[in-house]
């Protein structure tokens, strides 16, 4: 990311100055639109972040973690709700903060608050550490006057989001741990295992099976060609991962997390619990529909359905209800656009999408529980293959040298 200085001119027309890290100076200009504002300016910025030094040591800083910011956001509501100034509260907590990169971060927040710009606009400054829906709470609550509250709904919402990515961890460490060490297996079998056997068998001049040939063919190639399979699986992944920097590529990735064997499902439901959990959050808030799919596409995580959510808003824009437009997109259960229906007759829409975050979570912690034991037969038919396949390449000559050698 880069520095760039903006100038722009809030809803009353006053003059904001200010700076935000990004790749692109249209990236810039987009996040100004999204916090209202309009640009006048917008240039790369000079700074410390020039220096190189600098730099290489912010790389070495460790990142924030989501229960820092967690920890913020409950240390800066019991604060204001104790009647503590803004500025006294993030003074303290600057002060306290551990990570160098929080702490450099609420400092620059509150020196631009002495300076009279709004919170939200100096947190829309840190887009790596608060998030488009972040920083639309804060607007409310600021325009409210319950800012403590958006504080304890921004909490309550990153703890949420935090459990569900480490029960995700959780279900996936043990097969990944297995397949890994079945990669480790894999390697030291065609390096040091299988040349030993072939070096025993070379000695008899009798016809190997086809199993032992094809492993002692799979060595001699492993152990030959090991810097062509070094050097291709690391272009493959750069090439992968330059795809994935593209329009195409994200758009496609995203496609198809959705509709992976085993885990599509789970993360399909993931996806769309964050949807109707964010959405309840900024409705129940007081921002506008329209306004509230904007501020939640940017933070689905999944460009796919962030474009099925931009399609939403459109179509909300000309007339159609959110029924309608989310049925169109196909990407919920009949359930949950029964739910939408109800809560669009009875003016219920962000309790009804808080039920609908409940039973989504619901769901994937269920999915997750069931995961394990739908890997867990897949590892063991996995392995059991590897054992047949080399106790078949590496006992059955042993047994027809044997037999030749005792007739």
């Amino acid at each position: 990311m880069a520095l760039f200085d903006y100038q722009a001119r809030d809803r009353n027309g006053e003059k904001v100055c200010g700076s935000l890290e990004a790749d692109s100076a249209g990236e810039v200009a987009a996040l100004l639109g999204d916090r209202g504002l309009i640009p006048i300016r917008i240039e790369p910025g000079d700074g410390p972040r020039t220096d190189v030094l600098q730099q290489f040591r912010r790389l070495l800083e460790p990142p924030v973690r989501a229960e820092e910011i967690v920890m913020f956001c409950r240390q800066l509501r019991t604060l204001l709700k104790a009647g503590v100034p803004i500025l006294r509260a993030l003074k303290g907590l600057a002060e306290s903060a551990r990570n160098p990169r929080l702490k450099q971060a609420l400092s620059r927040v509150l020196a631009q608050l002495q300076e009279g710009l709004e919170l939200n606009m100096a947190l829309a400054q840190h887009p790596a550490l608060f998030s488009p829906l972040f920083i639309a709470m804060v607007r409310v609550g600021e325009s409210t006057g319950r800012l403590e509250e958006a504080f304890a709904h921004l909490a309550e919402h990153l703890e949420m989001e935090k459990q569900t990515r480490e029960r995700v961890r959780t279900a996936l460490r043990y097969p990944l741990i297995v397949l890994g060490a079945i990669a480790v297996a894999v390697v030291i079998i065609n390096i040091w295992v299988i040349p030993a056997f072939a070096n025993a068998f070379a000695r008899y001049d009798a016809e190997l099976p086809l199993m032992t040939r094809i492993l002692i063919a799979t060595s001699d190639f492993f152990r030959t060609q090991w810097p062509l399979l070094l050097f291709g699986g690391i272009g493959a992944l750069v090439v992968m991962r330059q795809w994935l920097t593209t329009a195409q590529g994200r758009r496609l990735s995203a496609r198809w997390l959705l509709r992976m064997p085993l885990t599509g499902p789970i993360v399909h439901k993931a996806v769309m619990g964050r949807f109707a959990q964010s959405l309840s959050m900024t409705l129940s808030a007081g921002v506008p529909l329209v306004q509230a799919l904007k501020v939640v596409a940017g933070v689905v995580d999944n460009v796919h359905v962030a474009e099925r959510i931009q399609e939403m808003r459109k179509g909300i824009e000309k007339g159609e209800s959110i029924t309608r437009t989310a049925a169109a997109t196909g990407l919920f259960t009949p359930l949950v656009l029964q739910m939408l229906a109800v809560g669009e007759e009875s003016g219920a829409v962000d309790e009804l999408l808080a039920e609908t975050a409940r039973h989504y979570q619901a769901e994937v912690e269920f999915d997750l529980k069931r995961l394990s034991d739908f890997i867990e037969p897949i590892v063991i038919v996995i392995i059991g293959i590897m054992v047949t396949v080399l106790a078949l390449g590496v006992f059955l000559p042993l047994w027809d040298l044997s037999s030749a050698a005792h007739p």
